[in-house]
């Protein structure tokens, strides 16, 4: 490839990534996404259904049924009417959850002895919704694309399943043969959710210094099999950022 050739390429790519940026809700911070939110959803519409194949969904419970009220009202405090939302409890005895995009939210009952009362519940889901809402999965993935060298952006909008994206995005949401466990979002992200998470708690009138207890408890929890600390930040760190968005919030700012 000769220089002009080079040049005119780099170009092309500096204008196509410049329109792939967007910011996150609330910390609005910058990223860059190549993929569609239309693809995305649909690959997470796609890897839900794979994943209930392979879990017990409960229904009609007092616990599934919280699960689905507290899920309503996050949801209506996330104010994304794009989203089919969906929320489901499955038994596991496994402390995770997960949301997938377009509003795909499965809580596994083991999480249920961490969450002390409903604020506490309410702090798991809306840091899942968090990851959706920010797209930290779909960011994750560009920057798999970027590392691997597939920059060419023009070549992900390729239609509205985008299944060529399919290995991808189960990388990028820690999906397994066995779907659902926690997604390993980077320490950077995970810190992100949290905070926005707290956000979303305080729209749907949740208590938000239970976000503080809730995480509290999985820390002790840590070495009883929980796997929220594998690629997150301390426990301790944790706990120290979310009291100082609480702070922030309580005092208006």
């Amino acid at each position: 490839m000769n220089l002009l050739k080079k040049s005119v390429l780099a170009t092309t790519c500096l204008f196509v990534i410049a329109g792939c940026t967007s910011k996150t809700p609330y910390t609005n911070r910058s990223q860059m996404i190549f993929m569609s939110s239309s693809e995305e959803m649909a690959l997470g519409e796609q890897a839900y259904k794979e994943s209930l194949k392979d879990l017990k969904v409960i229904n009609n419970t007092t616990d599934a049924n919280r699960v689905k009220n507290i899920g309503n009202k996050i949801a209506q405090a996330a104010n994304r009417p794009d989203f089919k939302w969906e929320f489901n409890l499955v038994q596991s005895d496994q402390a995770n959850a997960f949301c997938l995009p377009g509003g795909k939210v499965v809580v596994y009952t083991g999480i249920l002895k961490y969450a002390k009362n409903d604020s506490q519940l309410a702090t798991v889901m809306s840091h899942e919704v968090a990851h959706a809402l920010a797209r930290h999965g779909a960011e994750r993935m560009s920057q798999a694309q970027i590392q691997q060298g597939l920059g060419v952006v023009g070549s992900i909008a390729v239609g509205s399943t985008a299944p060529q994206f399919q290995n991808l995005f189960n990388q990028a949401y820690g999906l397994s043969s066995n779907l659902g466990v926690m997604l390993p979002y980077g320490r950077l992200q995970e810190s992100e959710a949290d905070e926005i998470g707290v956000y979303l708690m305080h729209k749907a009138g949740y208590n938000i210094n239970e976000a503080v207890n809730f995480w509290q408890n999985m820390s002790e929890g840590k070495d009883g099999g929980s796997d929220f600390f594998s690629t997150h930040p301390s426990s301790s760190k944790r706990v120290e950022d979310i009291k100082k968005v609480i702070a922030k919030i309580n005092s208006g700012k």
